[in-house]
C-alpha cells in the first residue's frame, strides 16, 4: 500500500474538514464507522472536551465511531452533534436495543481571538465535515480545526504566529501503520525536534520579515517565562490555547493499550512544543486502534510519538498568514 504520510494511511480511517475562512474557525472529523477501540490522554490545564471519560479503562463502551477536533472553544463542541446525526442516518452506533447511539468524542481549541468570536463550529459544520470525509490525504494548514490556530502567545495574540493542522504516518513493518493528525494552537513555540531551534512562535516587538536562524525574531517563550519568575505577570498571556490531536493505528490493541498509546504520543508533543502542558493549554490527544494486526504496544506507542511530532511540525509549515498574523514563509517552510 502506497504511503501518503497522512493519518488516512491507517486502514479504516477517513478524514473531512469544514471551515469558515472569514470567521477563521472550523472543524475536522475523523471517521471510523466500523468502530475502533478508543483511548485518550489529557494533560493541559484548560481542556474543552466531550465524551472523553468513556474512553478510559473501566468504562463500558469500548469502540467509538468518530472523533471531532474543532475550533470555537467549548462552543465548538456542538460540531459533534452534527457528526452524531450523520452516523445515525447511516445506522452506525452503539446498540442499545431501541436505537444505535454513535459514539463521538470531541476536543476543541480556543480560536475566538482571531477572526470572529461570534461564529463557531456548530452541528451543521460538523455534518458537512463528515460528508467531506474521505481516505484521501487530508489538507493541512489553515483548514478544519486548524483554520484559526496560532502559536507563541506568551505576549498576547498580537505577537503570535499563524499555525494550522498537520498530519503524518509511519509504516512500522508487518503491515502496521501509525498515523497522527493535530491542530496546533499552543501558548508556547514550535521547535525542530532535531535541533531545538524555534520554527514558529512568539515574536519580538520589533520583529520584521521572518529570517531562519535570526536571533532577534523570536522572543523565545522559555526565556520570557524565566524573566517572570517571582511575578504574576503570566496573567497577560493568552489563556486560550490547546494542542488537540489524534493518533491511530491498524494494530490490534485493547482499551488499556490504546490509552497507553495516547499517553506515549504526548512525548511527541513535548518534543515539538516548548513549553507543553501548561495551565493555559488544554492539550488533549485521543487514540484509535482500528485493526487486527499484531503489534507490541510499546512499539506502537513509540512511533505514535514520532508521528505526532512530525504532524506538529507539518502543521506550522503548512500554515498561511491570516488574521493579521504571519506564518512561516513557504520557501523557508520547505527548507526547515
Amino acid at each position: 500500500m502506497k504511503s501518503h504520510n497522512a493519518i488516512t494511511d491507517v486502514p479504516g480511517i477517513r478524514v473531512g474538514h469544514a471551515q469558515n475562512t472569514e470567521a477563521l474557525t472550523g472543524c475536522t472529523v475523523i471517521l471510523c464507522e466500523a468502530g475502533a477501540v478508543g483511548g485518550v490522554d489529557q494533560r493541559g490545564g484548560g481542556p474543552a472536551t466531550r465524551e472523553t471519560d468513556l474512553l478510559r479503562p473501566m468504562h463500558l463502551v469500548e469502540k467509538v465511531h468518530a472523533v471531532v477536533l474543532a475550533g470555537g472553544s467549548a462552543f465548538g463542541l456542538d460540531a459533534a452533534a452534527g457528526v452524531v446525526r450523520y452516523l445515525e442516518e447511516r445506522g452506525v452506533g452503539f446498540d442499545v436495543r431501541v436505537a444505535r447511539v454513535p459514539i463521538v468524542p470531541a476536543a476543541a481549541l480556543f480560536d475566538l481571538d482571531l477572526g470572529r468570536a461570534d461564529v463557531r463550529p456548530d452541528a451543521a459544520m460538523g455534518y458537512q465535515a463528515a460528508q467531506n470525509a474521505s481516505t484521501d490525504p487530508p489538507a493541512e494548514g489553515n483548514v478544519g480545526a486548524g483554520t484559526g490556530a496560532t502559536v507563541g502567545k506568551i505576549m498576547g495574540i498580537g505577537q503570535a504566529m499563524k499555525s494550522g493542522i498537520g498530519t503524518a504516518s509511519i509504516d512500522i513493518g508487518g503491515g502496521v501503520v501509525v498515523g497522527a493528525i493535530v491542530a496546533v494552537n499552543a501558548l508556547g513555540d514550535v521547535v525542530d525536534p532535531a535541533t531545538g531551534a524555534i520554527i514558529a512562535g512568539a515574536r519580538t516587538a520589533q520583529a520584521g520579515p521572518i529570517r531562519v536562524g535570526a536571533a532577534d525574531y523570536f522572543a523565545d517563550t522559555l526565556a520570557v517565562m524565566k524573566s517572570l519568575v517571582g511575578r504574576t505577570a503570566l496573567g497577560f498571556a493568552s489563556r486560550g490555547n490547546t494542542v488537540i490531536g489524534l493518533v491511530a493505528t491498524n494494530a490490534r490493541l485493547n482499551k488499556e493499550q490504546t490509552n497507553k498509546v495516547a499517553q506515549m504520543a504526548h512525548d511527541g508533543l513535548a518534543r515539538t512544543v516548548r513549553p507543553a502542558h501548561t495551565m493555559f493549554d488544554g492539550d488533549t490527544i485521543l487514540s484509535l486502534a482500528t485493526g487486527k494486526k499484531k503489534a507490541d504496544v510499546n512499539i506502537v506507542g513509540a512511533f505514535a510519538a514520532e508521528a505526532f511530532a512530525q504532524a506538529v511540525v507539518r502543521a506550522v509549515r503548512a500554515a498561511r498568514p491570516a488574521g493579521g498574523l504571519p506564518a512561516v514563509p513557504r520557501q523557508e517552510a520547505l527548507s526547515i
